[in-house]
């Protein structure tokens, strides 16, 4: 059973830790010290609900530590993962979209570190602060951007080619070097790669194993790693 997060607040952050993040990269230090002022901060073990689809959105997040999956529950109840956010991003910007209630669940797919405000202070930082607001909604642009693709892929690729596109993807997002090759830094299973190409577990456990193999990527307790990225991009690209 999963714990709940922790309620203790985290040592007063250094607003310097956080200037080359994307929402205070454009912000003078007293700026950043007056929005950090205000936030909450916890931690939440791997596997919790930071916030869930269709609860009112009361606050809104950066995710200081860890990785996030952003899911979504379709009409028969399947659980989709249509995202993963890496540390340095907010989520749960749900006012940056026009809407009241979260649009998705934002499940920690490892031990995670995350500061939060109330909503109702969205309004005033965007007003106050224009670098935060600017590189807020390039973020939010770039997520739509990507959702895009991936519906654009959807139509156009075949299956293999989607899965080379969603690994080479995660591990340009989230990627670190190791001994033979670049891992993949969270957990993440088969099922989470089929829900993220749109196909079945049968068929993504049957590239990636056809892949290993071939000597392309290794894959094993949720962790996966590319050994030959020049030949994913090639299978990426049909």
């Amino acid at each position: 059973m999963n714990e709940l997060p922790s309620r203790k607040t985290l040592p007063r952050l250094d607003e310097s830790l956080l200037k080359h993040l994307p929402p205070f990269s454009r912000l003078e230090r007293r700026e950043i010290r007056a929005i950090l002022d205000q936030a909450t901060s916890r931690r939440y073990d791997v596997g919790v609900a930071i916030f869930d689809e269709g609860a009112v959105a009361e606050r809104f997040f950066m995710l200081l530590d860890g990785y996030v999956r952003v899911v979504r529950i379709t009409p028969t109840g399947e659980q989709v993962t249509a995202l993963h956010i890496p540390a340095g991003q907010l989520l749960g910007i749900a006012k940056a979209i026009g809407k009241d209630t979260y649009p998705a669940t934002a499940m920690t797919a490892t031990d995670s570190v995350v500061l939060s405000w109330p909503t109702r202070l969205w309004g005033r930082f965007v007003s106050e602060y224009d670098g935060f607001s600017t590189e807020t909604y390039k973020t939010v642009g770039k997520r739509l951007g990507e959702l895009n693709n991936r519906i654009v892929e959807m139509a156009t690729l075949q299956v293999e080619q989607r899965v080379a596109n969603a690994v080479l993807r995660l591990i340009n997002q989230t990627g670190r070097k190791v001994e033979d090759g670049i891992e993949i830094d969270f957990p993440i299973t088969r099922q989470d790669l089929s829900e993220l190409t749109a196909t079945t577990l049968h068929t993504v456990s049957r590239l990636l194993s056809g892949w290993e193999k071939q000597g392309l990527v290794q894959s094993k307790r949720k962790r996966i790693t590319v050994l030959d990225p020049h030949a994913l991009v090639v299978l990426s690209q049909g």
